[in-house]
C-alpha cells in the first residue's frame, strides 16, 4: 500500500513540475463551464421551471457537473497506450507492482490535485456570479451520491484504460480515446440532464454505464430520484464495474502475448 500512496505523491509531484499544462487544461474547463452555465441561465425562468427543474436546481446540476467531471474524467490512463507503444511496459512487468494497481494510483493523484482546483474554481465562480444553488439537507443523498462517484470512478478508470490497451493491436490510441471520451462528456449528462431527452432515448441510456459517470450522482444529490432508481442504478453500475473489469483482465492476458518490446 505505501508503494502505491508513493506513486499518488509523485504523481502529485509530477502536476506542480508541469504547471502551464495543467492550467491551460484548467482554463478550458472554467471557459466551458461558463458557456453552458450562461446557456442554462438565459433559458431558465427566474420563478419558473424548465423540464421540471427551477433555476436553481439546474444551475446546481451545470455546477455539480463540473465538480464530478473534474473527480471521475481525471485520468492518467492515456499513458496506457504511449507506455506500450514505447516498450516502456517491459520494467513494470518485472516490478514488484501491479500494473493496473499503478496507474489507479496515478488516477488518485491526478484527481485530488484537480478536485483542489475545481472547488477553488466553483468558489470563486459562486462568489462573483452569486448563482441560485440547491443545498441538499439530508446526509442520506450526499452519502449515496458520494458512493455513486466512487463507483464512476472506477468505471472511468477501465474504460480509460481499456482504450490505452489498443496499442497492444495498434500504434494509433489517442484519436479514438478524444472520439470517444468527446461522445461520452455528451452521454455522460454533463451539459444537460439526460431526463430531458425522449423516453425511449432514457431507457436506452440507462443500460449504458455513461450516464452513471456524472448523471446518476447528481440526480441523487438534487434529490429528483425514487429509492427504487436509486437502488436501479447502482444495481446497473456495479454490473457495468464488474464487466469492466472483466473485460479488462481478459484484453490485458491477450495483449500480453500480442506484446513484443525489441531494445527494451
Amino acid at each position: 500500500m505505501k508503494l502505491y500512496l508513493q506513486v499518488a505523491k509523485n504523481t502529485w509531484d509530477e502536476m506542480t513540475t508541469y504547471r502551464f499544462n495543467f492550467l491551460m487544461w484548467r482554463l478550458r474547463n472554467v471557459l466551458q463551464l461558463l458557456t453552458v452555465y450562461y446557456l442554462w441561465l438565459a433559458v431558465t425562468p427566474q420563478n419558473g421551471h424548465i423540464f421540471g427543474y427551477s433555476r436553481s436546481l439546474i444551475l446546481t446540476y451545470i455546477l455539480g457537473a463540473s465538480l464530478v467531471g473534474s473527480i471521475v474524467f481525471s485520468s492518467r490512463t492515456q499513458e496506457i497506450g504511449e507506455n506500450i507503444n514505447l516498450g516502456e511496459l517491459s520494467q513494470f512487468l518485472v516490478k514488484p507492482l501491479r500494473y493496473l494497481g499503478y496507474w489507479f494510483a496515478r488516477d488518485i493523484g491526478d484527481k485530488l490535485f484537480n478536485i483542489i482546483f475545481s472547488l477553488g474554481e466553483l468558489t470563486l465562480i459562486y462568489l462573483v456570479l452569486r448563482p441560485a444553488i440547491y443545498l441538499q439537507p439530508h446526509i442520506g443523498e450526499v452519502l449515496l451520491a458520494s458512493l455513486a462517484i466512487l463507483l464512476a470512478v472506477v468505471m472511468n478508470f477501465f474504460i480509460g484504460t481499456l482504450l490505452g490497451m489498443i496499442a497492444f493491436w495498434s500504434p494509433e490510441v489517442w484519436a479514438p480515446r478524444f472520439i470517444f471520451f468527446t461522445l461520452v462528456s455528451f452521454f455522460a449528462g454533463g451539459l444537460f440532464p439526460l431526463n430531458i431527452l425522449p423516453l425511449p432515448v432514457q431507457y436506452v441510456f440507462a443500460l449504458l454505464p455513461f450516464g452513471y459517470l456524472q448523471y446518476f450522482p447528481i440526480e441523487i444529490y438534487l434529490g429528483k430520484m425514487s429509492p427504487l432508481a436509486i437502488a436501479q442504478g447502482f444495481g446497473i453500475a456495479l454490473l457495468w464495474s464488474v464487466l469492466l473489469y472483466l473485460l479488462v483482465s481478459r484484453v490485458w492476458r491477450k495483449g500480453l502475448k500480442m506484446y513484443s518490446s525489441e531494445g527494451n
